[in-house]
């Protein structure tokens, strides 16, 4: 696949990892690429029955690498980074993520299309777009708000500030918090478990769960996308993503 992307099979389950530990697995412009195109093999490979996401080092994502960002930001619906949400949002496998270290912006927010989430007590949390000057993106707006209320959602989204696993779990995105040296041991496991379930009764399972709201999620990502794009070329997040910068450079 590539070297930002680690592909690794096993008894029907598909690993994903993403490998810049770096930059702390911050995506870049080719990793959504190269992450499109793991999910879309992944969807075609019939020994394939369940797709885990995970990070290397001891993190699971950064969210996007601010530099390759301003470099490349997203222009509209075609972007990278939305296309890779959608194929996640309309994926007919089980998906299943195993959270270490920080899991930043579309870290958090992919976590919401995952069908099994497993975080270490380590896991560190943040959807910081109202830092930057942006807004929220992946479709949190819709669905955090469905998982966790509205006044814990408002919290997360309007202060941007970092929370813990077990707040992710309050929050309805994440399902089981282990000790630091079971997350790859029991997120396998998990995995394995549905690998070994009927595969049509899986994805039909999981299009009866999703399908209600599909149409809406779908919407709220078209919807939050073009705020998004509009709000990267205001003058406050121009000020934001500068001021990170710098701060960055220090």
């Amino acid at each position: 696949m590539s070297e930002t992307l680690l592909t690794q099979d096993a008894e029907g389950v598909r690993t994903l990892t993403f490998n810049r530990p770096e930059k702390k697995n911050a995506f870049t412009h080719a990793m959504y690429e190269a992450a499109i195109e793991g999910l879309y093999r992944a969807s075609l490979d019939a020994s394939v029955r369940v797709v885990v996401l995970t990070g290397a080092g001891g993190t699971f994502t950064a969210g996007n690498d601010i530099g390759d960002f301003l470099e490349r930001p997203p222009t509209g619906e075609d972007s990278p980074v939305f296309r890779f949400l959608r194929m996640l949002v309309n994926y007919e496998k089980p998906v299943v993520a195993a959270v270490d270290g920080p899991a930043v912006g579309i870290g958090t927010t992919l976590l919401l299309h995952c069908d099994y989430v497993v975080a270490s007590e380590r896991a560190r949390f943040v959807m910081p777009f109202i830092n930057l000057g942006v807004c929220p993106e992946g479709a949190s707006s819709l669905l955090l708000p469905r998982n966790a209320g509205l006044t814990l959602a408002s919290e997360l989204l309007m202060f941007g500030d970092p929370f813990d696993a077990a707040t992710a779990q309050r929050a309805g995105f994440v399902n089981r918090v282990v000790p630091d040296a079971q997350l790859q041991e029991v997120a396998s496991e998990r995995a394995r478990t549905l690998a070994a379930k009927p595969l049509q009764a899986l994805k039909v399972t999981k299009r009866l769960l999703r399908e209600p709201i599909r149409a809406e999620v779908n919407a709220a990502l078209m919807r939050e996308g073009a705020e998004f794009v509009k709000r990267l070329n205001s003058d406050e997040a121009r000020e934001a993503f500068i001021a990170f910068m710098n701060r960055k450079s220090k």
